[in-house]
């Protein structure tokens, strides 16, 4: 099956919630008196032999309440090194095309008080075609009604579609966002959902609504959260906290997360790939 229309209607709604958090996310410095917004930087890939193997745009924003926030969309397409095709659905080193696009997200916020954020969306293609993502709460300083805020809008997008869905992909992110060498969890979970394949068109549109809603409720709950919390006093132990954290955060992305491998085994952008980390952290 050519997915290749598809593949253009996945990335029109990658770029559309990108505008629309970015937005939002500039609304809210704006209410905190300050004049941030984010910088677009585009990124072309490169492959030999491939005459047109896609790329990206970084978008990147740091102010007063948002320390570092990046959302990055991209649309790539090529071939996996051959000895990394084996480890991804639908491909191997015979078979090794693939067209990817999607929308990556973190913040790491100013406040300790405010949680960082996950969120990841995309629609890949090999010799099969499927979506995953989901969003993750990692808050340096948890707060329980936060958590239970943001799973509950995870829950109800999750509930819309199966009601299997939010327990496998509760559990499924508790698994996957977990730092062994620690024996901690990265944060205090969300959903975390891949292989959603789509055998036809029927498929294909009701993971993507699926995907969209996922989406549509992260853009409603996390702004939320960071107005409620954005304004409130911290200590200079809050933040020891916070910085601590976040060490604990980059030693995931770097050592576990699949998401950074596949860029940086695809070509991907540096800058765009390692937007996850911290502008500052610490190790004790």
């Amino acid at each position: 099956m050519d997915w290749t229309q598809h593949t253009s209607r996945a990335r029109a709604w990658f770029e559309e919630l990108r505008d629309h958090i970015c937005a939002e996310f500039e609304a809210i410095e704006r209410e905190a008196g300050s004049d941030a917004s984010f910088e677009y930087t585009p990124w072309n890939r490169t492959e030999e032999g491939n005459d047109d193997p896609g790329g990206g745009v970084q978008g990147l924003i740091k102010g007063k309440v948002f320390e570092k926030a990046g959302v990055n969309v991209s649309t790539v397409r090529g071939n996996f090194p051959k000895e990394f095709a084996a480890s991804i659905n639908g491909a191997d080193p015979d078979n090794p095309g693939f067209t990817a696009t999607g929308i990556s997200l973190v913040a790491h916020m100013a406040n300790p008080h405010v949680p960082a954020v996950h969120m990841n969306t995309r629609f890949l293609t090999t010799g099969k075609a499927w979506f995953g993502g989901g969003a993750d709460l990692n808050p340096p300083i948890p707060y329980a009604e936060d958590t239970e805020e943001f799973h509950a809008a995870m829950r109800a997008a999750c509930m819309a579609h199966n009601p299997t869905y939010y327990e496998r992909y509760r559990k499924w992110a508790d698994e996957y966002f977990y730092i062994p060498h620690r024996e901690v969890h990265r944060g205090v979970g969300g959903i975390f959902y891949d292989h959603l394949e789509c055998e036809d068109d029927d498929g294909f549109d009701r993971n993507l609504a699926f995907t969209q809603d996922v989406g549509r409720a992260f853009l409603d709950i996390f702004p939320k959260l960071v107005r409620k919390r954005m304004g409130s006093d911290f200590t200079a132990e809050d933040e020891a906290q916070q910085l601590e954290y976040r060490g604990r955060y980059a030693e995931f992305n770097l050592v576990y997360d699949r998401g950074t491998l596949f860029g940086l085994k695809t070509g991907g952008n540096i800058d765009a790939i390692l937007m996850s980390l911290p502008p500052r952290a610490t190790w004790s």
